[in-house]
């Protein structure tokens, strides 16, 4: 599966997880919407969960990513082309938001993306490159498995909703 990035710039160039991707042609970053090719669109502004049944809604088969500040990221920042979808529950393994349910970076959302449309191996390699890679799946396996379990977006949403349930 291809991975894109549009890519804002507005985070420290030596921790941002999208660049290093880049460095190690794991993802092709984008300077901007209209350069960024369509595909299914990370974005935690979605009104849709990501489900396996995504796989076949975008030929090829592309995910695209927004990397910027938390502080920055708006729904208009999203404005690129393909269906757009959010990502369920998942728990931050990053060393700055450890613990910190949603709080992902760029290469966490892909990978937990990965892991959601059935291609965990993928999402491993990604993580790999990163220290604390390995933690993000550990700490998120069970809902991984689940969410890659499930039917659709309404199968998704109900296993996320036991997971906040639960918190």
């Amino acid at each position: 599966m291809e991975l894109h990035v549009r890519y804002e710039g507005d985070d420290d160039p030596d921790k941002c997880t999208a660049r290093k991707l880049a460095r190690f042609d794991l993802a092709t970053l984008h300077r901007s919407a209209r350069e960024t090719p369509p595909g299914v669109v990370l974005n935690p502004h979605a009104e849709q969960a990501l489900s396996p049944a995504d796989r076949r809604d975008v030929t090829p088969e592309r995910l695209v990513a927004l990397d910027c500040s938390w502080e920055t990221a708006e729904a208009e920042q999203f404005s690129l082309g393909g269906p757009h979808r959010a990502l369920p529950f998942l728990v931050a393994a990053n060393p700055v938001n450890y613990g910190t349910p949603f709080q992902l970076t760029t290469v966490e959302a892909l990978a937990g993306a990965l892991c959601v449309l059935g291609e965990r191996s993928h999402a491993e390699k990604l993580l790999a490159k990163f220290r604390w890679g390995h933690t993000f799946l550990e700490l998120n396996d069970e809902p991984l498995r689940r969410y890659a379990d499930c039917a659709d977006s309404g199968d998704v949403v109900a296993v996320q909703e036991e997971y906040l349930a639960a918190e």
